[in-house]
């Protein structure tokens, strides 16, 4: 790693993307004074006007900057770390978890609903179908439009009167500036949010021990532990984004004053029908057995029917 040349920083090129990405480059600089450039690669999820769930969703956002890494044309990737898929990359590591942002879903609504205050039949855009589940089994009676686009694509759907709101990630919007739009920042006992929502993960080539042993500086092992256990959790499960998965960990207080991860998970019917949701605990360096215990709990319970898959 030449230390004369700025560091190549692959990144999508969606405002939300550049936004973040933008935002690390200026923590590596400022935390060891490496300059950065920003590359702009586009994903087959950029291009893709498919739902998600139609062309694979795990891995559509990622793939091209990991290839891009492999061939030597970029030094890391910053990833949204909820866009990653569960098994490891041959030849790439996690070289940093910066701290993770606000992981819950927002609900920006028209004249400053909450969701709660949207009337019967109301039309909510979300193509997740972790929210989609989990906004029907409120009982509320709104209608889930499946929906694609960038932030602004997206809230202008509302402003200019085609939906009643949208559900988006708080993180998402904080990071560009947008929390103004939020009407609502929903509840988890409600909505659970999504393994690794609100986290980023900077990625680069295994052989680069200098870079990895810079990226450092910026990992953050308690916001590491937390994802780790809910994605343990949803790599147990065999679940991707198409599946209605939701997980949580967060820091908590053990009875002997030790910090413990406390992880929440849930899987919802799609139609909102039924709903498991279970929890489990323990110290932060078994964040993957808690999330693998948790994971095989919620299947005792009969997660997979509600997966849409055999028992």
């Amino acid at each position: 790693m030449n230390p004369s040349r700025p560091l190549r920083l692959g990144t999508r090129a969606s405002a939300l993307a550049m936004a973040q990405s933008g935002q690390v480059a200026a923590a590596v600089t400022d935390k060891t004074g490496r300059a950065v450039e920003l590359v702009e690669i586009t994903t087959y999820g950029d291009v893709s006007r498919e739902a998600l769930t139609q062309i694979g969703g795990t891995g559509v956002f990622v793939n091209a900057l990991r290839d891009a890494l492999l061939a030597g044309d970029i030094d890391l990737a910053v990833h949204s770390y909820k866009d990653l898929p569960t098994a490891p990359a041959a030849g790439l590591v996690l070289a940093a978890v910066p701290p993770r942002e606000d992981p819950r879903d927002a609900l920006v609504a028209r004249d400053g609903c909450t969701l709660a205050e949207l009337p019967a039949g109301a039309r909510i855009g979300t193509g997740a179908p972790r929210r989609i589940a989990q906004l029907n089994a409120l009982g509320f009676g709104i209608e889930c439009v499946p929906i694609r686009g960038n932030v602004d694509t997206r809230i202008r759907k509302v402003t200019d009167g085609e939906l009643d709101a949208v559900v988006l990630a708080r993180a998402g919007l904080a990071r560009l500036d947008r929390l103004n739009a939020v009407t609502e920042v929903l509840d988890p006992m409600l909505v659970l949010p999504a393994p690794a929502q609100g986290a980023l993960a900077l990625e680069c080539r295994v052989g680069d021990a200098d870079l990895i042993e810079l990226l450092g500086v910026l990992d953050d092992p308690d916001t590491r532990a937390a994802v780790a256990a809910e994605r343990s959790l949803l790599s147990a499960l065999e679940a991707g984004c198409s599946a209605p998965v939701a997980a949580w960990a967060v820091l908590a207080e053990s009875e002997t004053g030790e910090p413990e991860l406390y992880l929440r998970g849930s899987v919802t019917a799609l139609d909102g029908s039924d709903a498991v949701r279970l929890s489990a605990s323990g110290p932060l360096h078994e964040a993957d057995a808690i999330g693998r215990r948790l994971a095989a709990d919620l299947l005792d319970a009969g997660a997979a029917l509600l997966m849409g898959s055999p028992a």
